[in-house]
């Protein structure tokens, strides 16, 4: 009973954070930056499942997030469908290209794999530019329509920020539950040697696979929602430089910890919001900070912070012990 309760709390202090900050920040823009904050959260936790768990570098997953958003404007402004279909819609094509170029990609292994992706990134976004027919190029596709249930329609800062909040609080659930489960003990036997879990009776490639996939569908999702989000999607946000956003977010936060995924999110979205001025040196901003925090802060912020908290802890209970 105790463990469960450990074990939820965490979920229940989000619930209350997240229903309680519109009433602290009450500005459009704040709230319309943390919705931004939470779709990266997504998109975070399933690289975070793909790399600090299963050990498997990914430097593409802007693509899947570009085919969620892509998937969910032309279905919502060009064929006049259900933003709903589009969002589902989007995570599945997320989750089925990322099958279909999982099994020749989850062969290489190391840097082969991190070429690989990257080369994933490009082609899908160069497709983006050029299939203008479709995509509409440079320009990109507007008056994509909000979501709405029946007459409510989730239109406006506020009301976008408590939806996505929502699928932040389901997808953080569902990682959890993974994590705990035998699936994520066979993922992190797979990160500590591929060999040692095969000879154990581990299926390597099937596990690689699953969370290849399911690391695609979140990332379509992420990107639907984004798409109904803004209004608009432009292949321009999802190039080569918010791939590389997506892994700083990753080690920034902490690998394998979902609750790193969130301060990892939060921080990266927020430097990057203010380096717009900068765009053009973003690449090589990111890349250095990458280098920093591999260097002086290799666990992440949410481990360090956890650590900084124990030990803070265990001194204030040294002094009152030796106190009294």
């Amino acid at each position: 009973m105790g463990g469960n309760v450990r074990r939820y709390l965490p979920f229940l202090l989000a619930v209350v954070a997240a229903a309680a900050l519109p009433a602290v920040v009450r500005s459009g823009y704040a709230l319309h930056l943390a919705a931004a904050i939470g779709i990266n959260t997504i998109v975070v936790l399933g690289l975070n499942l793909l790399m600090g768990y299963a050990g498997q570098v990914s430097l593409g997953q802007a693509a899947f997030v570009g085919v969620g958003a892509y998937t969910s404007a032309i279905l919502g402004s060009h064929l006049g469908l259900s933003p709903w279909i589009g969002l589902a819609a989007g995570a599945a094509l997320g989750a089925l290209m990322a099958g279909a170029v999982g099994v020749p990609l989850l062969k290489l292994r190391g840097h082969y794999l991190a070429m690989g992706t990257l080369g994933l990134g490009m082609i899908a976004h160069i497709a983006m530019v050029q299939w203008e027919g479709l995509t509409g190029g440079t320009i990109g596709i507007g008056g994509i329509p909000a979501l709405s249930v029946g007459g409510f329609s989730f239109h406006g800062d506020l009301r976008m920020y408590y939806l996505v909040a929502a699928f932040v609080l389901l997808a953080l659930l569902m990682a959890s539950n993974i994590i705990d489960s035998r699936v994520g003990r066979a993922l992190r036997a797979v990160h500590g040697s591929e060999v040692a879990a095969e000879v154990s009776g581990v299926d390597t490639a099937r596990y690689k696979l699953q969370v290849f996939i399911l690391s695609g569908g979140l990332a379509g999702l992420a990107g639907s929602l984004y798409a109904h989000h803004t209004g608009y999607v432009n292949c321009d946000s999802f190039g080569f430089a918010y791939s590389i956003q997506l892994v700083v977010m990753v080690v920034l936060g902490g690998m394998a910890s979902i609750w790193g995924a969130v301060l990892g999110a939060g921080a990266v979205t927020l430097i990057a919001e203010n380096l717009r001025a900068f765009q053009e040196f973003s690449t090589v901003i990111f890349g250095a900070v990458l280098v920093l925090v591999m260097v002086f802060l290799p666990a992440g912020l949410w481990r360090g912070i956890t650590e900084m908290a124990q030990r803070l802890g265990l001194s204030g209970g040294r002094r009152r012990s030796g106190e009294a």
